[in-house]
């Protein structure tokens, strides 16, 4: 926060397409996509009339015990793209929250599907996020957020991060491994596996080998275990398949969806779910087996309103179809910066990609007090590019519609900042 304080940076007013302005009308490239959230652009025309026209109709009702067309629609539209099975939807503000309801409704599945087993556990990996409130920090392992919390914390059980620079096939190997020694000896007390499917995001754009999420799966059914996908941040595009579970062709029993949901314009999230965990939950009311959970903005029609234009634009502009070419360049300039003498590792899924910085290679890091990472970034900045480090590691999340000319001059930027910096 001192430096924080100390530094100068932009204040954006405005915004369209891929291109964020400052308050002097200066554009910068937003090669972040607001953190992950912008699908389609910001100001798209399609988004802006919905958003406008439910405006006109009403900008917020409350979904408990009420409903609305907008959240109505929605959840038969979610119902009809995910993964097959996930026919429940549950709607929230933000993916955090998203993500604390798989935790509670798995919990409260098996203590209602099967009271005599006492099953509180959940199984996560090394290097995982899923957001900030205290479940799902519970659920994350990254130190820097995460270390200072522990107290607060439910303990889980926790499996290697399924990713390593040197060797990620033996990497993912030896996580599917040990999660199946961890499924053996603890099936009987677990919950359920808690995982980002392809990619481990805030962990630095991590990957996972090709078949990884199919092999979790079929290790949680083998186990009888229930599977949580976090895709709030992989999610509807991001790795190159609308849901990330796609790539696999896997389902899990609980997805969690985010960020790109709306399409990046207002908070929305929600948690789908299979016929038979929404089975446990039915029973008379005095029973008292109902979700009791519900907050005052979930399902905002204003966000639904987003969330439904956004499905259309997708359907409509043929996203899904272009993205191949543009993940295929995206990859081609990413590669560029692996013989670079100041990068040591070189990662991506899809439209998420990251260049670990190193003092030298292969890998000797720079010292944490030079936070070479935002070196970078600030000097992005200076040439009209917002990006952010996760620690040394400059991440690249651009917005699926970003043209190829822009995303050309993105990545020259970047370069050009690489070299003012490490200089």
């Amino acid at each position: 926060m001192q430096e924080w304080n100390a530094e100068e940076f932009p204040v954006i007013a405005s915004a369209r397409g891929t291109t964020l302005f400052d308050a002097d009308g200066r554009p910068y490239i937003d090669g972040n996509s607001s953190l992950w959230c912008n699908v389609h652009g910001h100001r798209h025309p399609a988004l802006d009339r919905a958003v406008s026209a439910q405006l006109r109709r009403a900008a917020h009702t409350t979904l408990l015990g009420l409903a609305h067309p907008s959240a109505i629609q929605l959840a038969e539209r979610l119902a009809g793209i995910a993964p097959r099975g996930l026919e429940r939807v549950f709607l929230s503000d933000s993916g955090s929250e998203a993500v604390e309801v798989a935790l509670k409704m798995a919990f409260q599945y098996w203590r209602q599907a099967r009271p005599s087993e006492n099953r509180t556990k959940f199984v996560t990996f090394s290097g995982a996020y899923h957001g900030d409130t205290l479940g799902a920090v519970s659920a994350g392992a990254i130190p820097t957020f995460h270390n200072l919390f522990k107290p607060l914390l439910f303990p889980t059980i926790q499996a290697p991060c399924p990713y390593s620079p040197t060797d990620p096939q033996k990497a993912g190997a030896r996580a599917l491994a040990q999660l199946a020694r961890i499924l053996k000896t603890h099936a009987r007390e677990l919950c359920a596996v808690v995982l980002e499917p392809v990619v481990q995001a805030a962990a630095g754009i991590l990957p996972q080998p090709d078949g990884f999420v199919k092999t979790v799966r079929d290790l949680c059914t083998a186990s009888g275990v229930l599977l949580i996908a976090d895709e709030v941040a992989v999610g509807f595009g991001r790795t190159g398949t609308l849901f990330a579970c796609n790539r696999d062709g896997t389902a899990p029993d609980l997805l969690v969806l985010g960020k790109g949901l709306s399409g990046g314009y207002l908070p929305l999230s929600a948690t789908l779910a299979s016929e038979t965990i929404y089975g446990a939950f039915l029973a008379p009311w005095h029973e008292m087996r109902h979700f009791l959970h519900g907050h005052t903005f979930a399902g905002n029609p204003l966000a639904c309103a987003a969330a439904l234009a956004s499905l259309d634009v997708f359907a409509k502009e043929k996203t899904m179809k272009k993205l191949p070419a543009k993940v295929s360049r995206f990859e081609r300039r990413l590669e560029k910066f692996r013989g670079h003498p100041h990068v040591g590792d070189v990662r991506s899924r899809g439209l998420m990609g990251a260049v670990e910085l190193v003092r030298a290679r292969p890998a000797s890091p720079y010292e944490p007090a030079l936070r070479m990472g935002h070196r970078v970034t600030i000097e992005c900045r200076a040439r009209g590019l917002i990006l952010r480090p996760l620690g040394d590691a400059v991440v690249l999340v651009p917005a699926l519609s970003m043209e190829a000319r822009t995303m050309d001059r993105m990545f020259d930027i970047l370069e050009e900042s690489m070299e003012a910096a490490t200089r």
